[in-house]
């Protein structure tokens, strides 16, 4: 059974950057799962996504979103060791045509596969629901379906990790799933 491991925070919080050091503890052979699926259309999230494959091993391999994760990853020759999915929040805007329930189901099913996979998993969340209420619709929709999903990620893991200003705290050591 795969080891699963979620880390969530807010904006700018070193949870990918931890994300990362926790993948790397589980191995070599990583595969980095990045769900930004677009061309970046403008210069800053370019530099971003730049930035991320700076800090990444080079020896890691790297699919960009595809559209269900675990049958990607279970196509891989070799398997790899450690997979970090970075992160949940885009992978759900992309998906925001899809009805909840539906988007719900999907993610449920990612992380059975996750939870059944031979290699470990390090999911990146996102804590978006710490500010005011929005006035919009859309975006209500997109928090309160980010909130659910990683409630249902730090379910199924083995350990969940809330980073604050470049620091990890714990929510959930390893071990103490149910």
């Amino acid at each position: 059974m795969g080891h699963l491991a979620f880390v969530t925070g807010p904006v700018r919080s070193g949870k990918s950057r931890f994300a990362l050091a926790l993948a790397r503890s589980h191995g070599e052979a990583g595969v980095y799962l990045a769900t930004y699926r677009a061309d970046p259309e403008d210069a800053e999230m370019a530099e971003r996504i730049r930035r991320h494959r700076a800090e990444r091993p080079a020896t890691w391999r790297t699919l960009e979103a595809p559209p269900v994760l675990h049958a990607a990853l279970e196509r891989l020759a070799p398997a790899p060791e450690v997979v970090l999915l970075d992160a949940l929040g885009v992978w759900l805007a992309d998906r925001l045509e899809q009805p909840d329930e539906a988007l719900l189901a999907a993610w449920n099913r990612e992380l059975d596969a996750f939870r059944a996979a031979p290699w470990a998993t390090v999911v990146v969340g996102d804590e978006i629901g710490w500010s005011p209420v929005p006035p919009d619709p859309l975006l209500r929709r997109y928090r309160d379906l980010a909130g659910w999903l990683g409630q249902a990620t730090a379910a199924a893991a083995d350990e969940a990790w809330l980073c604050v200003a470049g620091c990890p705290l714990p929510l959930k050591p390893a071990g103490s799933r149910p």
